[in-house]
């Protein structure tokens, strides 16, 4: 019974730090990157910082929020980087030999899938950076809809999305929504 006992026990201290190391903690760049994004958010007009506040509350509760977003982003950009370019690199020795001059940069080529990765995740990390600025413009173009939807239509505003205090907040988060699907269901411009 005491063997079974330390046997778990054990085992539990090993599972611990690797269900801790799964969510990542941001980092001072993911911190900067998410004051930035907050800033992208709050806007510069009084309506797009209503909006703001009725979602995030405060700023410091975006750039939490958004810290925790970033470092995500990131980590997900590594490891889906380092499985493409695990693919990529072949298994043959001529597959393998192309990708060393693809991507080596020293005398025998030997920082190719290195230097893959880190290539391969800042693009991803650009793209999600994208993505990340077109829903700020999405979120401050809801806000300022609904703020002429309730200036110039106030009964149909309150038929929709009541009179409570987080009516607006609703309505920018509907409006956010829907204009976040017309654009996914847009065509991409060609490259």
């Amino acid at each position: 019974m005491k063997k079974i006992t330390l046997v778990a026990g054990l085992a539990l201290i090993l599972v611990v730090p690797a269900v801790s190391v799964a969510t990542p903690s941001p980092d001072r760049a993911d911190k900067r990157a998410a004051k930035s994004e907050c800033n992208m958010f709050r806007g510069h007009s009084g309506i797009t910082r209503e909006a703001f506040l009725t979602k995030y509350q405060s700023f410091k509760a975006c750039v939490q929020a958004r810290a925790r977003d970033e470092a995500r982003e990131e980590q997900s950009a590594h490891s889906n980087a380092a499985r493409d370019c695990r693919e990529e690199r072949g298994t043959t020795p001529e597959e393998r030999q192309e990708f060393n001059e693809n991507y080596g940069k020293n005398a025998n080529d030997r920082n190719a899938f290195g230097k893959c990765v880190s290539s391969k995740a800042k693009a991803k990390e650009h793209e999600a950076d994208a993505e990340d600025q077109q829903e700020a413009t999405e979120f401050k173009n809801a806000a300022k809809e609904c703020d002429a939807l309730r200036d110039d239509h106030p009964d149909d505003f309150a038929t929709q999305f009541g009179t409570k205090k987080n009516a607006f907040g609703k309505c920018v988060s509907t409006k956010a929504r829907e204009n976040h699907e017309e654009n996914e269901g847009a065509t991409p411009p060609a490259a």
